[in-house]
């Protein structure tokens, strides 16, 4: 039988200025419906020790149906309020796949080395 393969989703989401603590809160109100979502492994919400406007959302999923299933629900339509009333600068959203060191391995072609002569 096929083993579905974890997948994940990070968010970068900056503030604009004068607007973190509202980001925040808004990005908050995902933590608790996302984790009681089926196939959820890990869901939370950080914010820079550096940078105090910059938020990161990050999940990790059963499987990228389980993911996608997730981005389907109406809880998602926040990040497309956090734009339009433009409460953030910057949003950027990166969905990923787990990579074992075999498989890293397998796609690594080493640079041709030229020999002197």
């Amino acid at each position: 039988m096929h083993k579905p393969n974890p997948v994940s989703h990070l968010a970068f989401a900056r503030a604009s200025t004068g607007r973190s603590e509202q980001l925040g809160v808004r990005l908050s109100s995902l933590i608790e419906p996302a984790l009681n979502a089926p196939g959820c492994l890990q869901f939370s919400l950080q914010q820079s020790l550096h940078e105090p406007d910059m938020w990161v959302v990050s999940g990790m999923w059963a499987s990228e149906e389980m993911m996608s299933a997730w981005f389907e629900t109406p809880e998602l339509s926040v990040f497309a309020e956090l734009v339009q009333q433009l409460i953030v600068s910057s949003l950027d959203f990166q969905t990923f796949q787990h990579v074992t060191s075999v498989q890293a391995k397998a796609n690594y072609q080493p640079p041709m080395q030229q020999l002197a002569g």
